[in-house]
């Protein structure tokens, strides 16, 4: 099975996961009439919407490329990764502002219904996030999918230290103080992944390439190369890395040798399989 349709069934099963036990949380928020297990109900339904764009990305990657999509949807995943990420942020942003809300107005809580269904909640996290993290790790689509069920995951343990705590203690500021951990965490998270998608959307280099240190080789490793202008790389996602430049040789180099040895050399050097080239006549040296 090749990553794209291992990714989109493992994300399928995450998201079924955790779409059943909001069900089973918004029920047990309405009888207990806990609004920190409402709460909670509707972090996990905005993270089964981010599996199911997720989910999305890998189901539209499969699609093969046509007149109109060159590249087909490869990207798509990329940027249901970046929407992931703002979402990250924004539940992180969320989760604070309810936070500050309950430390300076406190509400009473049912620690015994909360624990029992915290420590449910942490099982399927459990679950999902094994089931995730057997697939691909540098997918970015993954990657978001992974710190939503992450974020569930952290969410359950602070709940249930803090059921722990109420329980035993009464003490029902742990409940926020806990919260606002975790929406850190997830913060970091969120920033991260629409960092790294981020930069692939605006076309920005791809990390580990240096086009000072390909342009250098080219000059000098390759007979009749003179200079090298016109160097651009971007991704077009995660795995691949395309670049196009102009090469520039002296008056009795062959231009096609020489084009097939550029081609040879980026994707031997520097691994990239995807490259157009230009050889044209230095008329300097002409």
């Amino acid at each position: 099975m090749d990553n794209t349709k291992d990714g989109r069934r493992r994300v399928a099963i995450a998201a079924l996961l955790t779409f059943s036990f909001m069900i089973a949380e918004v029920i047990g928020g309405l009888i207990s009439g806990s609004l920190a297990l409402l709460a909670d109900a509707a972090h996990m339904l905005t993270d089964a919407g981010s599996l199911a764009l997720a989910w999305l990305g890998f189901k539209l990657a499969e699609r093969p490329a046509s007149e109109e999509r060159t590249f087909g949807w490869a990207r798509f995943k990329v940027l249901a990764a970046f929407v992931n990420g703002l979402t990250l942020i924004a539940l992180a942003g969320w989760i604070i502002f309810e936070a500050i809300g309950r430390l300076l107005d406190p509400q009473p809580i049912m620690g015994s219904l909360m624990l029992g269904v915290a420590i449910g909640g942490l099982v399927v996290n459990i679950l999902a996030f094994y089931v995730l993290h057997g697939g691909d790790k540098d997918d970015l689509n993954m990657q978001g999918a992974l710190w939503h069920v992450a974020g569930d995951l952290l969410g359950s343990i602070a709940a249930i230290g803090a059921a722990i705590i109420i329980v035993f203690t009464g003490w029902t500021m742990a409940d926020p103080i806990l919260s606002v951990l975790v929406a850190l965490i997830i913060a970091v998270g969120g920033i991260n992944l629409v960092r790294k998608t981020g930069h692939i959307l605006i076309e920005g280099v791809p990390p580990g390439l240096d086009l000072k240190a390909i342009r250098t080789d080219l000059s000098t490793q390759i007979e009749g190369v003179k200079r090298v202008t016109h160097l651009h790389a971007w991704a077009l996602n995660e795995h691949k890395s395309l670049i196009t430049l102009d090469v520039y040789v002296d008056g009795g180099t062959c231009l096609e040798d020489t084009r097939v040895a550029v081609k040879k050399r980026l994707l031997d050097e520097f691994g990239l399989d995807h490259a157009t080239v230009e050889v044209l006549r230095d008329q300097k040296t002409s």
